[in-house]
């Protein structure tokens, strides 16, 4: 994994976001006004030690989308450090047809990839046409092939689910499966794409 701090100022609140797949830091900048931000993904490996964390009163979790599978993955074995966990618009199975992406759509963003492809996924994420951006094809490629490869983890409990009735990359009906065993902590944004994170003005939102 690649970490970034987006935010260090010693706040008394960490924000750890687990991100996506080739979408960066970006759309959670505007979360770090009140806390500090790091920042986590490619998921070619999941070697990361959550040094200095103990220093915060309060550590907040964010797992979206692939990041989801990753934190899962990643906590086996490991004391929880996150005082709330939040996840959003992903699953533990991230290929899945029944609770993931469909592995036919998933197998055709792997060896379809290119510039132009992913300028489509950027559209379908955000649910609007976005400005032209690059990509490291063979690396993303290849974090597409360590998901895949790595499966499905074990059910994490979470404090807030949030699922997006308007998600162009992971099915809402496959999300609300496969959260079914913790339904109670669900919550819809029925107009939202799979980047909702425009709608949260704060961290507090996340769990609200």
């Amino acid at each position: 994994m690649q970490a970034t701090w987006v935010s260090r100022n010693g706040t008394a609140r960490l924000l750890v976001v687990f991100g996506g797949w080739a979408v960066g830091a970006d759309p959670f900048r505007h979360l770090a006004r009140d806390c500090d931000l790091l920042f986590l993904d490619d998921y070619r490996d999941l070697d990361w030690e959550p040094e200095g964390l103990k220093a915060y009163d309060e550590r907040v979790l964010l797992a979206w989308s692939f990041g989801v599978a990753a934190y899962a993955h990643w906590s086996v074995g490991r004391a929880d450090p996150f005082t709330r966990k939040v996840a959003a618009n992903g699953t533990v199975s991230p290929v899945d047809r029944r609770v993931g992406i469909p592995p036919v759509i998933y197998r055709a963003t792997h060896d379809g990839l290119s510039a132009d492809s992913y300028q489509d996924f950027l559209t379908r994420a955000w649910g609007a046409e976005q400005p032209r951006a690059e990509i490291d094809v063979a690396a993303r490629r290849s974090e597409l092939a360590a998901v895949e490869q790595r499966g499905a983890a074990r059910e994490v409990s979470f404090d807030r689910i949030w699922i997006s009735g308007k998600d162009g990359i992971f099915p809402p009906a496959n999300m609300t499966r496969a959260w079914v065993g913790q339904a109670g902590a669900v919550r819809s944004l029925p107009d939202a794409p799979h980047v909702p994170f425009d709608g949260f003005k704060s961290v507090e939102a996340l769990w609200a």
